[in-house]
């Protein structure tokens, strides 16, 4: 009986141990997600701020990256590892527990203070085999349902009923997705992600603040636009190069707007944005009486991401000779034929307002005084959820016209 209780108790002992080396595990490998994705999202945003200069920019890293992740489920071979050395994916096997695991601390259902939701879907063509493996880990992972759609003989249809599940999910935002030709004869699937967030300030504007005030695009060009203003305590730091950066939390804590405001254009900043760089300046905030002045501003933005990810060292996914997504189907008949993206963006004496969505579509083959920050030239921004640090959007401000 004495070794029996004895045994019971190691393997008892056994059965924590291995929890807590899973629960460890669990953290770690969603630190690690976190840490690719903002890797991945600074990318992004760098090269297609390149590529759109003097326009405004905006993005949700987290929305493109959760839809090449559930399109990275079904790759293999050199397509597989080229998705993964530019997402900043990992293994397969850590990848997508990481991804629900930081879904579940994200999107919070319990949260009344904001709204903050994520909706993904496979549409496949209803006479076209997919994987059960395939399709039953996007359903564990990604909550994932899979639907099927005759892209063959309803094309059109097909285009529609994509859109208004995206536009659902989205609140009307994001209401015309999949654009006239975005979807063919010869689409087989189509991934789609779509996140949503609405949130007050924790520190409102008054309206009656709010005012006529020039905005500089460059120092010789000017626009009026309507700026807003409060004067308040928040968390504030005035780094290298006149750069100034602002947090505008919003109400119940776990989200922030964060403000880079650089001494001049955007284009000394654009080049170090990096996530190790955000995260530099994020600790050197402190609290402090901030006189602000930040403009309100309404975009919206769409982009066809293919030459931006081939170009970023993942071509083969574009490629019908190369593409290798047998993990969907056994065979190596799927390529990437078009990636979209588009985003939305309100700011207001309120809050904020945005939107995005992404389609993956596959074809066959504290100081003593008061310090000004006053955003009336470009600027970028990003929302964050503060105890994962992961980043939902990023935008720059180049005229908020």
């Amino acid at each position: 009986m004495k070794i029996a209780k004895v045994c019971a108790v190691l393997l008892l002992g056994f059965m924590i141990f291995s929890v807590s080396l899973a629960n460890a595990a669990g953290k770690n490998n969603t630190a690690a997600l976190v840490d690719g994705n903002g890797g991945f999202a600074f990318d992004l945003f760098r090269q297609i701020s390149g590529e759109n200069p003097g326009k405004n920019v905006l993005i949700s890293p987290f929305s493109i990256s959760t839809a090449l992740a559930m399109t990275y489920a079904g790759a293999r071979g050199d397509t597989e590892t080229q998705m993964a050395r530019t997402l900043h994916f990992r293994s397969q096997d850590a990848l997508h527990p990481a991804f629900m695991e930081l879904d579940n601390q994200l999107f919070n259902k319990e949260r009344r203070d904001y709204k903050l939701y994520i909706s993904n879907a496979l549409w496949g063509q209803n006479d076209y085999r997919f994987s059960a493996g395939f399709k039953g880990l996007i359903k564990t992972y990604y909550d994932g349902g899979f639907r099927t759609l005759d892209f063959v003989k309803r094309t059109e249809a097909s285009r529609k009923t994509i859109n208004k599940a995206v536009a659902d999910a989205t609140a009307g935002r994001i209401k015309d997705l999949l654009g006239k030709g975005d979807v063919t004869r010869l689409t087989r699937l189509v991934l789609t992600d779509a996140v949503y967030f609405k949130g007050v300030w924790e520190s409102r504007f008054n309206e009656k603040d709010t005012a006529t005030a020039p905005f500089y695009k460059t120092p010789e060009v000017k626009v009026n636009v309507q700026m807003m203003h409060q004067r308040g305590r928040f968390r504030y730091a005035e780094l290298e190069y006149g750069l100034k950066v602002l947090e505008l939390p919003y109400k119940g804590g776990d989200l922030s707007m964060v403000v880079l405001l650089p001494d001049g254009g955007l284009t000394g900043l654009v080049p170090g944005l990096t996530f190790e760089n955000i995260r530099r300046w994020l600790s050197a905030l402190y609290s402090s009486d901030v006189e602000v002045s930040l403009p309100r501003f309404k975009f919206d933005a769409r982009y066809y991401l293919n030459k931006d990810l081939a170009y970023m060292g993942m071509p083969d996914a574009f490629d019908k000779m190369k593409a290798n997504f047998s993990g969907m189907t056994g065979n190596k008949g799927l390529y990437i034929s078009r990636v979209i993206h588009q985003a939305d963006v309100e700011v207001t004496e309120e809050g904020t307002a945005a939107a995005a969505a992404t389609a993956v579509v596959m074809g066959t083959k504290s100081l003593p005084h008061t310090v000004v920050f006053n955003a009336d030239h470009p600027f970028v921004f990003l929302i964050l959820h503060k105890n994962t640090g992961a980043v939902l959007f990023v935008g720059s401000v180049l005229d908020p016209k």
